[in-house]
């Protein structure tokens, strides 16, 4: 799957289950290590959790795992890397404190506004 078909999917599967405020940036001008960083929040640990078993689930319908999954059992911020697009799901204060889209500040952001049923 081509990268930025994978991102759409992965946004149009988040705005489904309710995650908040998804941002995505085009971080491959700017690094090797992606294409695409798709940043969300989720209102609990359970709802983090969620946004995560439900992105899985649809990729690997389609046929994409994931490389690397990270903090999971914390759930305050779970990064799932898919090699092109690295997805990170946080609390809404994890999200806070670390700023990431402040740390890509130079990264263009990706008008998500036709993959999204409606703003979170």
């Amino acid at each position: 799957m081509e990268s930025k078909d994978l991102m759409i999917k992965a946004v149009s599967v988040l705005d489904s289950k309710k995650a908040r405020n998804i941002k995505v940036l085009n971080i491959s001008p700017l690094t090797t290590i992606a294409d695409y960083f798709v940043v969300c929040s989720g209102g609990s640990t359970t709802q983090i959790k969620a946004l995560s078993d439900a992105l899985d689930e649809e990729l690997e319908k389609v046929g994409v795992h994931f490389i690397g999954k990270e903090g999971f059992n914390a759930a305050n911020w779970i990064l799932m890397d898919y090699g092109s697009v690295v997805v990170h799901i946080f609390s809404e204060e994890t999200r806070d404190f670390y700023s990431i889209e402040h740390l890509w500040a130079d990264a263009e952001e990706v008008d998500i506004s036709e993959y999204i049923i409606e703003e979170n």
